[in-house]
């Protein structure tokens, strides 16, 4: 981001995504004074947290870790390591592939190997073309960049079985996992039940300083944990993160539901827009895609004129095949729900124009 972009940003009093602008002061203020500090994650506040997602996920342990690139690492070699074999499958839009530098080969050994087609949802039919014994089977709920869409319940439980049927390890990717509740009306230890290890992230949907935590049995999360320190993660102190994961889980998963009915209607208040197409639509989740018929120029410019009258929307766009339409990503967060409707729609209208 550029110095003026940046400055327009930080004087903007209002956004469109997610929580709003992160803002150092804002952040710190999610740790509370007489927080109680952990020694290379041991006791304080990195304790509570992790007995605090545990029981929020219905698991017997939870570690906490600086980043869920890390967390999934770990986690997916200790089963492969347990099964004795190499293949862990995903989708192909899957973090591990995507944005890790073959972390999964380079580091570990493993062997990813992508399934299915990467513009829809894993298919029970995209498993059972799979002939080698996989290690794990990793499922992202929801999937992010199919505008957070999630598979039928019936479907994620059938998944779930042809993986188990195999000898397969099944691990959730649920760095979103508290929105892909509030879209199946579930809790969130019930969705993390079918599976054998859960990440959660608390940097994204609840908008905590950077972190994690990896649930599961407790001698599985016992080898994340060894593999933690392997990987340089057990910092002096984890207090920050797990101070502020703490307070702003208490506050935010509570509200996903809500978020997720605001998504639902700022999707009926845009979909009929020239040039804007809601993806999902309805959204299954609280976050959705949007694409525009605009151009990167177009785009630019105008999220700039909406940042000069204080509104925060998007720094760029994703480009897609078409040069002609760019995608971005609303997260519907706090700062969301505190524009009105109409404040949206012309938004969207004026980005789309």
């Amino acid at each position: 981001m550029d110095d003026d972009l940046t400055d327009l940003r930080d004087a903007c009093t209002r956004s469109l995504t997610g929580h709003g602008p992160v803002r150092a002061r804002e952040l710190l203020a999610t740790i509370p004074a007489d927080t109680a500090v952990d020694r290379y994650g041991a006791g304080g506040v990195v304790a509570e947290l992790e007995a605090e997602v545990a029981a929020l996920l219905g698991q017997e342990a939870a570690v906490h870790l600086p980043s869920g690139t890390m967390a999934q690492q770990a986690v997916l070699r200790v089963h492969a390591e347990r099964t004795g074999r190499a293949a862990v499958l995903f989708h192909p839009e899957c973090h591990l592939d995507r944005h890790e530098g073959r972390a999964l080969e380079r580091l570990h050994g493993l062997v990813g190997r992508p399934v299915g087609d990467r513009h829809r949802l894993l298919a029970l039919e995209d498993l059972r073309a799979v002939a080698e014994p996989p290690a794990a089977l990793v499922v992202e709920l929801p999937q992010r960049d199919l505008g957070g869409q999630l598979p039928a319940w019936d479907d994620l439980v059938a998944q779930v079985a042809w993986a188990r049927e195999r000898g397969a390890a099944v691990h959730l990717d649920g760095a979103r996992l508290w929105e892909a509740a509030a879209g199946y009306g579930r809790s969130p230890a019930e969705v993390a039940a079918l599976f054998d290890t859960t990440y959660v992230s608390f940097y994204k949907g609840v908008g905590a300083l950077p972190g994690c935590a990896l649930a599961g049995p407790a001698d599985v999360v016992a080898q994340v944990r060894e593999w933690r320190g392997r990987m340089g993660g057990t910092l002096f102190g984890l207090w920050p993160g797990a101070a502020s994961a703490l307070t702003l889980l208490r506050r935010r998963v509570p509200l996903m539901p809500a978020y997720l009915q605001r998504a639902r209607a700022v999707a009926d208040a845009v979909r009929d827009l020239p040039g804007v197409t809601v993806v999902p639509d309805p959204p299954q989740t609280p976050m959705l895609h949007l694409l525009l018929r605009t151009s990167p120029e177009a785009f630019a410019a105008a999220s700039r004129a909406l940042a000069r009258e204080g509104l925060w929307t998007w720094e760029r766009a994703m480009t897609t095949g078409d040069p002609g339409v760019q995608r971005v990503e609303l997260s519907v967060g706090d700062a969301t729900c505190a524009l009105s409707l109409e404040e949206v729609r012309a938004a969207v209208g004026a980005l789309s124009a």
